[in-house]
């Protein structure tokens, strides 16, 4: 029986704020591996953030309000925490390969990213492809964020691997422990945003970037919450089938680092979830009554930002 007096995993750090989640994972990758090692993902982190924020020469910021740099760097945080469950169960992950998990987390949704000029619509257009676009953008600039050439390769299978339709075991990994960050990302790439506390709000945003991506299926903003029921059904089915229950190790975390014996991220998506019945059960009024958190400002400027062009 789970505890109901668990705090939310929002709790224990302010997800608003990207230094603190940050300085959360640098303070897990310390208990793991060395703070030396740590110096390459930290200057990489920052070349994300100018990256993210408009000031990296040759690419606009990011115009996209669901895959931003809060998402970017929730996915980065779950990675670690299931780093280092699966490091207390198991052989540790290599720091090499631990290393460059933590940095494809920081890539892994680049491809949104527009270059200078391209200012036809948003980075939302590029739903489709993005992940390969994550990938060019590595391998063009690698040097810019203090990749080493030789770890290119690495990072962009598990890159690759956030794909929704991939196929993990294709990727092309170089051995077991690669393969197994891999799905360490694949996870915390689901598990991340779907145990995001506005979660359920921020799919009105991914609605609208669906809708100026041409991704059909998706009529209104009441139809992404409706499908997002079947979504978890099948996201479940991959963490079990495709990553071989490696969320269950955020569990390992919660306990060893928190004294929490619970997976905060599973029962947050659970939550997320009951709540979401509900809204679509109630017919009583309309749904965007029930979603309480978010910015709605925010919301109405983007239904003209991604309008299709």
């Amino acid at each position: 029986m789970k505890n109901k007096h668990n705090p939310h995993q929002f709790d224990l750090i302010s997800h608003k704020d990207a230094k603190s989640v940050f300085g959360e994972v640098e303070r897990i990758y310390w208990l793991n591996y060395s703070p030396a090692s740590f110096k390459q993902i930290k200057r990489c982190y920052k070349e994300i953030s100018r990256l993210f924020k408009g000031t990296l020469a040759g690419y606009r910021a990011c115009t996209t309000e669901y895959h931003d740099l809060s998402h970017t760097m929730d996915v980065m945080l779950a990675s670690m925490r299931l780093l280092d469950g699966y490091n207390q169960s198991n052989t540790p992950i290599p720091e090499k390969t631990g290393r460059n998990c933590l940095i494809a987390a920081l890539f892994h949704d680049t491809g949104y990213i527009q270059e200078s000029g391209d200012d036809e619509g948003t980075g939302a257009k590029y739903a489709k492809n993005h992940v390969d676009r994550s990938v060019h953008l590595l391998e063009k600039n690698h040097k810019v964020f203090s990749v080493d050439a030789e770890d290119v390769g690495s990072i962009s299978a598990m890159i690759q691997g956030t794909g929704s339709s991939a196929g993990i075991k294709s990727m092309g990994f170089s051995s077991e422990d690669e393969e197994t960050a891999g799905k360490i990302l694949g996870v915390s790439n689901l598990m991340g945003q779907m145990a995001h506390r506005e979660y359920l709000e921020k799919l009105l945003f991914l609605y609208y970037e669906f809708r100026e991506a041409g991704i059909p299926g998706f009529g209104t903003e009441f139809d992404i919450l409706k499908k997002t029921v079947d979504f978890y059904t099948v996201v479940k089915k991959r963490f079990s089938d495709e990553f071989d229950s490696l969320h269950d190790y955020a569990k390992v975390h919660f306990k060893k680092r928190h004294g929490i014996n619970a997976n905060l991220y599973e029962e947050s998506i659970d939550k997320n979830i009951a709540y979401l019945h509900k809204i679509i059960d109630d017919e009583s009024s309309n749904f965007r009554s029930k979603l309480k958190r978010g910015d709605w400002v925010s919301l109405e400027k983007a239904k003209t930002r991604h309008q299709v062009q």
